[in-house]
C-alpha cells in the first residue's frame, strides 16, 4: 500500500475530533473564534513536529522562497474563508444542502490542481470521485423532505451558494499548500510539509488575529479564555493537517481529498457504535458509496 493511503486515512480520523470539538466550541465562540482555535491553539504543536524532525530525525531545515511564502500565505487565506464558511452554514435552518455542495471539493481541487499543477486525472479515479460526492450528498439530504419545491429552492439558496464557494476555496487551499510544500524540494517529504505547515499556520494565526483585534476583540479574549478546550482543538487539527500535508505532497490533490471522504464513514461508525444512534438506510447507502468510492481510488486511480 502506497504511504499516502494510510497517511490520508488517519488525517481524516483526526479531522473528525477536530471537527466534533469545534462544532462543541461554536455554540461558546462564535463562527470567527471557532474559526481561529483551529489555527492559533496548532501553532505550537506544528513548531514542535517540525523541530522533532529537525533536532531528533535530522532532516534539515528549508530555506524559504517566494513560491512557498506566496503559496503558502493564499493557501492560508483560503482555508481560512473555507472554514468560516463551513461553520456559518449552521446558522441556516436549511443548511443540509449547502454542507452537500461543500463537499464536491474533490471535484473543485481536481480543476485547481490541473490550471495550477498541470496534474490530471485518470478516468476511472473521476468516475470513483462523482460515486463518493454522491456519497456525501445522499448522507447530507437523508433527512431532508425531498420535495420538488424544497429542491429547487435549496438548489439556488444561499446555503447552496456558500457551500460552493467554501469548496472553492478548500480546494484551491489545498491546490496551493500542495505548490508550497513541493517548492521545497531536496529536504524530505515530513520536513517540507512540516515547513510549509508551520509557515501556513503561523501566517494564519497572525492574520486572524490582527483582524480579531481590529473587528472583533470579543471573540479574541473568548477564545483566548477557552483554552482548556481550545487547545485540543489545535493538537487534533494539527495531527490532521501534517497528515495532508504530507499526503498532499507525495499524491494528487484530486486523489488525496477523494479518498478524505472516508471521514463521514468515521462519523457514522462513532454514531452507531458508541452513541447508538440510528442511521437511516439513504445514510447507509450513502456510507456504501463512499466506501466504493474508497476502495475504487486505492484500486483502480
Amino acid at each position: 500500500m502506497e504511504l499516502w493511503i494510510p497517511i490520508t486515512i488517519g488525517a481524516a480520523f483526526c479531522q473528525n475530533l477536530r471537527t466534533a470539538m469545534q462544532k462543541h466550541l461554536k455554540g461558546k465562540l462564535g463562527t470567527t473564534g471557532a474559526t481561529f482555535v483551529r489555527f492559533g491553539y496548532g501553532v505550537p504543536f506544528a513548531v514542535l513536529y517540525a523541530a522533532v524532525l529537525h533536532t531528533v530525525f535530522g532532516y534539515p531545515l528549508p530555506l524559504p522562497n517566494a513560491t512557498m511564502l506566496i503559496a503558502g500565505a493564499l493557501g492560508g487565506l483560503a482555508q481560512i474563508l473555507g472554514t468560516f464558511l463551513l461553520i456559518h452554514l449552521f446558522a441556516f435552518r436549511n443548511f443540509a444542502v449547502g454542507t452537500a455542495y461543500s463537499k464536491t471539493e474533490p471535484i473543485q481541487a481536481a480543476l485547481f490542481g490541473f490550471l495550477v499543477l498541470g496534474e490530471r486525472i485518470s478516468l476511472a479515479a473521476a468516475v470513483c470521485i462523482v460515486m463518493g460526492i454522491a456519497g456525501v450528498i445522499v448522507i447530507s439530504l437523508a433527512r431532508v423532505p425531498l420535495t420538488v419545491s424544497a429542491v429547487l429552492r435549496s438548489l439556488a439558496g444561499k446555503p447552496a451558494l456558500i457551500g460552493l464557494a467554501s469548496a472553492a476555496f478548500f480546494g484551491a487551499s489545498a491546490v496551493a499548500y500542495r505548490t508550497a510544500s513541493l517548492s521545497l524540494e531536496g529536504t524530505g517529504v515530513p520536513m517540507q510539509a512540516a515547513y510549509a505547515l508551520v509557515y501556513a499556520t503561523s501566517f494564519q494565526t497572525i492574520a486572524m488575529a490582527v483582524w480579531m483585534v481590529i473587528r472583533e476583540p470579543d471573540q479574541l479574549r473568548a477564545s483566548l479564555s477557552a483554552w482548556r478546550s481550545a487547545v485540543w482543538v489545535g493538537a487534533s487539527g494539527v495531527a490532521g493537517s501534517i497528515g495532508w500535508f504530507t499526503a498532499m505532497t507525495l499524491q494528487n490533490v484530486a486523489y488525496v481529498r477523494s479518498l478524505a471522504q472516508i471521514e463521514l464513514v468515521f462519523t457514522f461508525l462513532a454514531s452507531w457504535l458508541v452513541f447508538k444512534e440510528i442511521i437511516a438506510k439513504s445514510e447507509i447507502l450513502g456510507c456504501v458509496l463512499i466506501v466504493l468510492a474508497v476502495l475504487g481510488i486505492i484500486l483502480l486511480r
